[in-house]
């Protein structure tokens, strides 16, 4: 049999299709458009999203046998506002993720409602990209439009609603809303009331492995495929790609040096830090987990090699950085061109270099730039250790895990073992399992990613060069507290 996983990304969809025993058999990807109507804006459009969807299918499945494609999976970029009417028509574009129009909302919420009080309700605290600060603005900015909301749904989920006609979301995804009760799994009537909402208003509740439907006659004579096919919840694009690594059951780790930097920790338990430095979200394999979020990683190497350095062979500039001068270094970099999410929660906050001299090389500071990196990632997972969550072992990917140089550092700095996946699809892979999952193939998620998921290759700590990081690490996790109130001058 075949399952189809979809990954709906900002800028694109990228479809795969996946047979019984994991193996990728093609892959397609359709772009779509991306508005930005004000500066700081961020919206799609919803129909483009199903437009590349069914052509991707189509294309994806041209050359196969149709009638063994028995499943359907999707992750899809979290946070972003679908608004319906009472007639299932999209009242406006959706307002992604990457949206920065609702710091006023978000303000509202964090302050008036209070950090204490959205922990209690949610587990999480609010963000300007989150789901419910956006249905503050439209309600305030946008009152008409507001009145007619009939729905409100995440970009994957109205790809599965018009892939089967039901109003469904998972519980990973609805995590990133700030109106899940994470905890108990169940909208939070409190936050609905807040956001002058009903839990009419909310699409049904799933476990990502769970089937909400089979697809819709119509649609599955547009595509060629069986009515047959399942459809499962999916999952938020973060726990999809977690099951893609094989980042599920207590204690699973997953590194990610993309653009942005992730460190995502399975748990069976429900918890959340005492500073809300993680997210507490469900995950897609039935239990929850943690998530730290910079938002600068790969983005600070990029940024050093190509604008600074005006290079682009980064392996020249780190060939010289040899074991030996691993966590020897004077110069320390704070990873924070953006502001920083996890663990600081501070928008505010910069990069800098720290501890320059005379003797100071360009190397120096190459190196500084990967470890800093490493070092905010390490921040979030002494966040995690602080809830008991033990980590020994992290799979790590992403762009930048491809340098053989930044994975050493991570895995001293951290003083974990990581591992190397065979094969990186992201959202999409996690989607496919998901949806073998829901057919019946394997009976669990991580009985899937078990025989799923393989590893291709290691990488150890060495016990010296781990103590002497341990040094530098004591020394990084003061410099932010040293500058945080010089920052706002900038």
């Amino acid at each position: 049999m075949y399952y189809i996983g979809v990954d709906l990304g900002t800028s694109a969809v990228k479809l795969l299709l996946m047979d019984s025993v994991g193996t990728i058999k093609n892959i397609v990807t359709k772009e779509y458009p991306l508005f930005f109507p004000h500066p700081g804006w961020s919206e799609q459009n919803a129909e483009d999203w199903v437009t590349a969807v069914k052509a991707g299918i189509q294309e994806l499945t041209a050359d196969i046998d149709k009638s063994q494609v028995a499943g359907i999976g999707a992750g899809g970029q979290m946070h972003g506002l679908v608004a319906l009417d009472a007639e299932d028509h999209v009242l406006r574009p959706a307002i992604l993720w990457n949206d920065g129009r609702t710091q006023a909302e978000t303000d509202y919420l964090n302050t008036e409602i209070g950090k204490e009080k959205l922990t209690e309700l949610t587990g999480n605290i609010a963000f300007a990209g989150f789901t419910a600060p956006k249905i503050l603005w439209m309600q305030k900015n946008e009152p008409e439009l507001f009145a007619k909301i009939a729905k409100i749904m995440l970009p994957k989920d109205y790809i599965n609603y018009v892939l089967t006609g039901v109003h469904c979301t998972d519980y990973s995804d609805a995590s990133g809303m700030l109106l899940l009760d994470v905890e108990h799994k169940c909208w939070s009537k409190e936050m609905l009331d807040i956001c002058g909402l009903t839990e009419e208003q909310m699409p049904k509740l799933f476990e990502s492995y769970e089937t909400v439907g089979t697809l819709k006659k119509e649609i599955a004579d547009e595509l060629g495929l069986p009515e047959s096919v399942k459809v499962c919840a999916g999952a938020g694009d973060n726990a999809a790609a977690a099951v893609g690594t094989g980042t599920v059951g207590d204690g699973a780790c997953n590194i990610s040096l993309g653009t942005s930097g992730t460190i995502f920790i399975s748990s069976d338990k429900f918890g959340v830090d005492s500073g809300n430095s993680l997210h507490a979200f469900a995950h897609a394999d039935g239990h929850f987990h943690l998530m730290g979020c910079m938002l600068s990683a790969a983005s600070c190497n990029k940024w050093w090699m190509e604008e600074i350095l005006h290079t682009e062979n980064y392996g020249k500039e780190q060939e010289t950085i040899t074991d030996d001068k691993l966590g020897a270094s004077h110069v320390y970099y704070l990873p924070y061109l953006m502001g920083e999410r996890a663990v600081l929660n501070d928008p505010l906050a910069r990069s800098c270099f720290f501890g320059m001299t005379m003797d100071t090389t360009r190397e120096d500071m190459t190196q500084a730039v990967l470890e800093g990196v490493a070092f905010g990632i390490r921040d979030s997972l002494e966040a995690a250790k602080k809830l008991g969550i033990n980590v020994e072992t992290s799979m790590i990917c992403g762009g930048g895990a491809k340098s053989e140089l930044w994975r050493k550092m991570v895995a001293n700095i951290l003083n974990i073992r990581l591992t190397l996946p065979e094969t990186e699809q992201g959202p999409g892979y996690g989607g496919a399992i998901l949806a073998a999952v829901a057919c019946g193939e394997y009976a669990s998620v991580e009985e899937a990613a078990g025989k799923l998921v393989h590893v291709n290759g290691t990488v150890e700590p060495d016990p010296e060069i781990a103590a002497r990081y341990e040094k530098k690490y004591q020394v990084f996790r003061q410099l932010y507290p040293a500058l945080k109130n010089i920052f706002p001058e900038f």
